[in-house]
């Protein structure tokens, strides 16, 4: 069993993450290479979190150093500093906050991901529909899911207040979802309740994740996926009382595996080899699809993406 179990945690890094080492080394010597001066950069991957969108540009927070940075939408840093200077910046090069669409679709990636994996659907379903996708990036493996969740209620303040809103979520992004409308029901903030149209959820984690739970007692699980990703394991049964289920039409899509497909010893039943099928479960969804994917490449399936514009077209139908 130890030896399943260090196995798996092997797959799951190499599924879910792509050379983070890498990705680090990139970012840091993007951002030493030139202070306060325009560079590109990576866009966030792995270590910053958004906390204001405006036009594609994006105020974002570092998790290891706490400065922070404005990059626009061809991720090419403007600032750098304290939050204040690069508010200010971006009023001196986007005064309007403004967009053409009423409409759009918040799109949250997963644990060890990042908003390049979900460009393919925010693509998709933007054209589909003709509303603007926007993309949700964070340090997934370096905070709690409650800090993910606060960061998001900044993000969606920093949105024009006319914007009718849907949630797009893969794995851990749907569980920042939940905490987010929780926080919103706690707090009473029923206008910002009423903007969200529909929650669409790939591959959720909606009871927790055994997988998390058994992969925890290596020890390693801990270090590489931080508070957020054990609140999904050994701590979910404290953690869960924060999560809302949605209060507006919402759907699930669960990857199961055939039967000739390689199974994980780590689930308790069928499912996409990282969330089983039970696990993505949720009382109250309006409709509910399964399809024979693997849990990292659920929204990069043509008919994902296609279920995914129906459900917010129709406000609650997956096609049949």
């Amino acid at each position: 069993m130890r030896a399943s179990i260090i196995l798996t945690l092997a797959l799951f890094v190499l599924t879910c993450s792509s050379t983070i080492a890498q990705q680090a080394n990139q970012a840091d010597a993007a951002e030493d290479s030139m202070f306060n001066i325009k560079a590109p950069t990576m866009g966030g991957k792995q270590f910053w979190t958004d906390h204001v969108w405006r036009r594609g540009w994006r105020i974002q927070h570092n998790a290891f150093t706490g400065h922070w940075r404005l990059i626009n939408e061809s991720n090419i840093r403007y600032a750098w500093g304290s939050r204040q200077q690069c508010q200010n910046v971006l009023e001196q090069h986007v005064p309007d906050s403004s967009i053409a669409a009423t409409e759009a679709v918040v799109l949250l990636h997963g644990l060890m991901r990042s908003s390049s994996s979900m460009q393919n659907v925010g693509e998709y379903v933007g054209t589909e529909l003709g509303i603007q996708p926007i993309y949700f990036e964070y340090a997934s493996t370096r905070s709690s899911i409650s800090d993910h969740a606060a960061a998001l209620g900044e993000f969606i303040d920093s949105l024009p207040e006319n914007l009718a809103l849907n949630f797009v979520g893969h794995s851990m992004g749907n569980i920042v979802v939940r905490h987010y409308i929780g926080d919103l029901q706690r707090s009473g903030q029923t206008a910002k309740l009423n903007r969200i149209q529909t929650v669409v959820m790939l591959g959720p984690p909606n009871q927790g994740a055994s997988i998390a739970r058994q992969l925890a007692k290596t020890g390693v699980f801990g270090w590489v996926v931080g508070k957020g990703g054990l609140e999904l394991g050994p701590g979910w049964n404290e953690f869960q009382s924060r999560l809302a289920t949605p209060h507006c039409p919402f759907g699930v899509v669960a990857g199961v595996l055939p039967d000739s497909a390689p199974s994980n010893p780590l689930l308790e039943s069928d499912g996409d080899f990282v969330v089983s099928l039970e696990e993505t479960r949720l009382d109250g969804a309006s409709d509910t699809l399964t399809v024979p994917r693997l849990h990292s490449f659920l929204m990069d399936a043509p008919e994902v993406q296609s279920a995914t514009a129906n459900f917010i077209r129709t406000r609650g139908q997956f096609p049949r």
